[in-house]
């Protein structure tokens, strides 16, 4: 039976302000709240509630067969509370359906995985509680930022737990196999990974209404036919996006949400069904190992990191920003570590890219390199004056040992509070 896993990203950036030289030092605020709210609200107007609401009417009219994935990070998270509290309550409504799984993604959207493993698990957990507390529920898949994945990576986050992953159907690590399938990780038998496919995801979330694609108009009974039309060893079809697909990229009157409404009718005529990724991963039989030596990302036409640090101006911005990782995560200051995971967005490394001229305000990638190490400088200033680097190597594993054990004995005690109040209730 062919099975169709849809998968939506929320992720909406902190808009930073501009930030002079003469700032360092002297004002330590880096975001521009009245461009962030207006960014939030935006999206969410045009695409996030009119996206949700045609999701929850499909799963409505399909009778619950209908079923999605959805990564929002923690950063978005924060921005939907503040802003538009009502994406909150509507993603709540989603989850409380049991068709839409909230998977796992790193708090800041970040290219932590590849610059710092213990950044990369702590934001993992700090993202597994936020969802925790605002959804009631935990998934042990990964959506990385920008589908970021190695056979390195593989192996950390298992470590860590989680035993579905989620990457880029790249055609240089395939061969001559099908991203419609599921494969296992170098865990064999214990971890396994699934690959967006690229042509159709692509296919809706760039040439939608284009004329000249040669696929256009696309129609919902020829988008299911393809899948139908797969041969009976492709399982599992990965179409996955940026959620901004829908009333930002392709607007409204382009149709796509009356085409997204269409594809459960034509799926469950042509016994097509749905899955969420950790469905998937449970019912599904995997393929023999797929091997990734090299980080993979569905960016770019390479596939990998070249879009975010491809160039000096992102690899010295990446080089500063990480030197300090250990340092900030024994910090206590409740703002410094806000300001360290709002730095780590992996959209102001986009930003320097030489083919982002003009976007996000920046006049070319150079401004937005000033901009960003004008505040990375105060930040980084921010730091040294809690945990200067004077510090020796050996004095600072110490400290982050004595750390690392008085947190594992924190939570040791609030294990066993919890079940101490179970019984007594």
């Amino acid at each position: 039976m062919k099975n169709l896993c849809f998968g939506f990203l929320m992720h909406i950036p902190y808009r930073l302000r501009r930030y002079r030289f003469f700032d360092i030092g002297q004002d330590h605020y880096y975001s521009d709240d009245m461009a962030s709210e207006e960014a939030v609200r935006q999206v969410v107007e045009h695409s996030y509630m009119p996206l949700s609401e045609t999701l929850l009417e499909m799963i409505r009219l399909s009778k619950s067969r209908f079923r999605c994935a959805v990564a929002v990070p923690g950063t978005t998270l924060d921005l939907l509370e503040q802003y538009a509290p009502e994406m909150i309550d509507r993603l709540r409504q989603m989850v409380d359906t049991r068709c839409v799984e909230i998977v796992a993604i790193p708090y800041s959207y970040s290219l932590a995985g590849e610059y710092d493993e213990n950044e990369l698990e702590d934001q993992l957990r700090r993202q597994a509680e936020k969802v925790k507390d605002l959804f009631g529920v935990t998934s042990g898949c990964v959506w990385n930022a920008e589908l970021l994945y190695s056979d390195e990576m593989a192996e950390r986050l298992y470590a860590a737990g989680y035993k579905t992953l989620m990457t880029e159907g790249a055609k240089h690590i395939l061969s001559w196999q099908t991203a419609n399938c599921l494969y296992h990780t170098p865990i064999k038998g214990k971890q396994v990974v699934l690959l967006r496919n690229m042509a159709l995801s692509d296919a809706l979330s760039f040439h939608f209404s284009d004329r000249s694609y040669a696929g256009y108009p696309m129609d919902a009974q020829r988008f299911v036919s393809e899948i139908t039309n797969l041969p009976d060893s492709e399982e599992i079809v990965n179409v996955w996006m940026g959620a901004e697909t829908f009333g930002m990229r392709q607007t409204a009157e382009t149709g796509i949400f009356e085409f997204l409404k269409a594809v459960p009718y034509y799926a469950i005529e042509q016994g097509v069904g749905f899955m969420t990724p950790s469905e998937a991963a449970k019912k599904l039989k995997a393929e023999p190992l797929l091997s990734s030596p090299y980080p993979l990302t569905w960016a770019g036409e390479a596939k990998d990191l070249s879009e975010f640090t491809g160039n000096d101006l992102q690899q010295e911005a990446l080089r500063q920003l990480y030197s300090v990782a250990e340092r900030v995560r024994m910090c206590t200051d409740v703002t410094l570590r806000t300001d360290w995971l709002l730095l780590q967005d992996v959209t102001y490394m986009s930003d320097m890219n030489y083919k982002s001229q003009g976007l996000n305000g920046y006049e070319s990638p150079y401004d937005a390199f000033i901009n960003y190490t004008n505040i990375l400088s105060d930040f980084l200033q921010r730091v040294e004056e809690q945990y200067p680097t004077s510090i020796e190597n050996e004095e600072l594993n110490s400290l982050l040992k004595t750390i690392h054990n008085l947190e594992k004995e924190n939570e040791a005690l609030k294990s066993r509070s919890k079940r101490k109040t179970a019984k007594e209730a």
